[in-house]
């Protein structure tokens, strides 16, 4: 019985972290371009904040498992590094934009 409830607590848990993709602008895409300031290779998304001539953007990328399939490791996001990133940005937030593809020197990972 412990081990239902402690089951059933990790997955709410989980779910609750997991944020839906309705809340981003799907008709409104955004190509930037910029330099690395901080990466995350973290669950349940990864993220880059990338330094643009405007402004700091909070990349949403893919799932660690998925961008390690896809080919883009996690040193290929480190700190300095420059990046493109094609993706939707929040209705919500004015800084965070969720990522389909990113770009690193010469290669192009799709990430949904």
């Amino acid at each position: 019985m412990k081990r239902l409830f402690l089951l059933a607590a990790l997955v709410a848990t989980t779910a609750s972290a997991h944020h839906g993709w309705s809340e981003y602008k799907a008709d409104q895409p955004l190509q930037l371009t910029g330099t690395i300031e901080e990466s995350g290779y973290i669950q349940p998304h990864g993220y880059v904040r990338l330094k643009t001539a405007d402004k700091t953007w909070l990349v949403v990328l893919a799932p660690p498992s998925r961008m390690e399939n896809r080919g883009l490791a996690k040193d290929m996001l480190a700190t300095g590094g420059k990046a493109s990133v094609y993706g939707y940005p929040n209705r919500n937030k004015p800084d965070e934009l969720r990522a389909e593809r990113i770009t690193i020197g010469d290669k192009t990972t799709e990430l949904r």
